[in-house]
């Protein structure tokens, strides 16, 4: 496996293929925070919101950053901090403090409002805006454990001068989700319930005066496997899809109508990696996966948003403890036109650090051109075939390997084929051992990457024929009558190695044209084989010695002349 290291000693590329992760950069600052709880990107002013959730002191931050990582501000705030959100305009930012809704105006970073919530020391908030309107979850506490299944979080709409509890609420503490591509779409999820508890998601219509409830959905099965294990929430920017970061599942990918999976999902984690983030890209074309993994294992995986159209994944792992070793939950957020994916990262204590990494700016087109060829033209079964082609890949050469897919399909089912790696030059030649006399139609495929678009199918059609065998005699020249002909032989075979206990159909004609079969020939293990005649007539003798074939050969035959003296 090649790896690339980008940047920075923090972060190396993995996995498929290592020519995308060249064409990303990552820059890495270090975040003065204990932990973690918020990330919002204000675009219009390429400025980053993070807060650090800290329930530790009298106050925490809200730290404000720019593009390229760096640290410009931080806003005033007196109390504990939690969630964030940007309204729909971009224009106000709204904080969670332990006992206001903050509002700070964006251009000018100066506080401009504040509404009254109940009093929060320990659990901190949700914070989302949809339909115009600022919501925010709240979660009363028995003891230090935010997460007791006594506790029961309600949903709150923000107004001034105190909040309006729109009824909503459930065990557990709430995760909530908005975006861009549905902006009167709230989603909810189950987060931190009790254990067996089977969680669930939910949609709200917020355009109205209240919020409608739409779909639900849990997701364990009869006997209670499969629970979501809610880490974090997106919404694809054409509002169609919810990614949900399961750590007990993975990446599930929904239909937004009805919170069905939805027709095709994205590949399962790297072994060993849970889910801790998603977030989709404001263009629409990218969706990142984090991830909490250790090792070389990758934490964080960059791919098109719509599986559709490539599951080859740029993969990050982060190994290096002064700069994170997995994703914090809820931790990634991309630019509004998907030029920087913004990834927040844990050493698992106290420490924290940001992440800018630019994934590939543009997606290419990507074809099979010329028609497929075969090596040998006529194959057999048990043989290798060679299927050659060429693929061609617009945009910027790849600098790592690129492969190509193929599957078999023949009247056995349809077998998956090794990959074949793609030259410089774009010719490629997958190999397969056929196992089946007959038809077999070979579709090959490029899923893409990062960088390109998966190309068309193409398929070729060959005709798998038997395996030949053949028979070599050795037989004197001439033979006395009376002491009798001895001729030994092989039989030998191509592809799979002929069955056992094989006898030959021995047939004798003599100079008269009266011909006779003979005692069978039984062949060794090693393919020899023994024949002794004694003949009735003197003379130009003929002996044939045939093979009648088998499922995975094709007959064969061979004579031997001698004159009997």
């Amino acid at each position: 496996m090649l790896a690339v290291a980008l940047g920075s000693a923090c972060l190396v590329g993995v996995g498929a293929p290592a020519a995308s992760a060249a064409t990303a950069s990552d820059e890495t600052a270090k975040l003065p925070i204990a932990s973690f709880a918020g990330l919002v990107v204000d675009d219009a002013h390429e400025r980053l919101y993070l807060t650090d959730g800290s329930r530790r002191s009298g106050k925490s931050a809200v730290l404000v950053y720019n593009f390229q990582g760096q640290k410009l501000d931080s806003l005033p705030t007196d109390g504990p901090v939690s969630g964030l959100a940007l309204s729909a305009d971009g224009a106000t930012l709204h904080v969670s403090q332990s006992n206001r809704m903050l509002t700070f105006d964006t251009a000018t970073q100066a506080a401009s409002g504040a509404s009254y919530t109940s009093y929060d020391v320990n659990c901190g908030r949700e914070v989302a805006v949809a339909g115009g309107k600022t919501y925010f979850t709240e979660t009363p506490y028995n003891d230090a454990n935010c997460d007791d299944a006594d506790n029961y979080t309600t949903l709150q709409q923000v107004e001034n001068p105190y909040p309006v509890n729109t009824g909503w609420g459930v065990r557990g503490r709430i995760k909530l989700e908005s975006g861009p591509g549905a902006p009167d779409r709230l989603v909810l999820g189950q987060a931190g319930a009790a254990a067996g508890t089977d969680a669930f998601l939910t949609t709200f219509d917020a355009s109205g005066d209240s919020l409608v409830r739409g779909p639900s959905r849990r997701f364990a099965d009869a006997g209670g496997a499969g629970a979501l294990d809610l880490k974090d929430i997106a919404q694809s920017a054409d509002g169609r899809r919810i990614a949900v970061a399961d750590a007990a599942y993975g990446t599930r990918l929904l239909d937004a109508g009805d919170l069905a999976d939805a027709p095709a999902g994205y590949q399962p984690l790297p072994e060993g990696a849970k889910a801790s983030a998603v977030a989709f890209s404001g263009d629409g074309k990218y969706v990142a996966r984090g991830a909490a993994a250790s090792g070389s294992t990758p934490d964080l995986l960059i791919q098109p948003a719509d599986p559709a159209k490539g599951t080859t994944a740029l993969e990050f792992a982060f190994e290096d403890e002064l700069a994170g070793l997995r994703v914090v939950p809820q931790g990634l957020a991309w630019a509004k036109d998907g030029s920087r994916l913004f990834a927040v990262t844990s050493d698992g204590r106290d420490g924290h650090w940001l992440h800018v990494i630019k994934p590939p700016a543009a997606q290419h087109d990507s074809r099979f051109t010329g028609t497929l060829g075969t090596t040998p033209a006529k194959p057999v079964v048990g043989e290798p075939l060679g299927i050659r082609g060429r693929l061609e890949l617009d945009g910027p050469a790849p600098a790592g390997p690129v492969k190509v897919a193929a599957v078999r399909e023949d009247a056995a089912g349809t077998q998956e084929v090794a990959e074949a790696r793609v030259a410089a030059d774009g010719t490629f030649t997958v190999l397969d051992v056929p196992d089946r006399v007959g038809a077999a139609t070979y579709t090959l495929r490029f899923l893409g990457d990062v960088t390109h678009r998966p190309a068309e199918d193409v398929a070729v059609t060959v005709d798998v024929a038997k395996a030949p065998t053949a028979i070599e005699l050795t037989a004197p020249a001439e033979a006395p009558r009376a002491s009798g002909v001895v001729i030994t032989g092989r039989l030998t075979g191509q592809g799979r190695a002929l069955p056992s206990g094989i006898d030959l159909k021995v047939t004798r004609t003599d100079k008269s044209g009266t011909t006779g079969e003979l005692t069978s020939a039984a062949v060794a293990a090693d393919g020899t084989f023994r024949i002794k005649d004694l003949p009735g007539k003197r003379g130009r003798t003929v002996y044939e010695v045939s093979y009648g074939g088998d499922a995975l050969h094709a007959a064969s035959s061979a004579r031997a002349t001698v004159k009997i003296t």
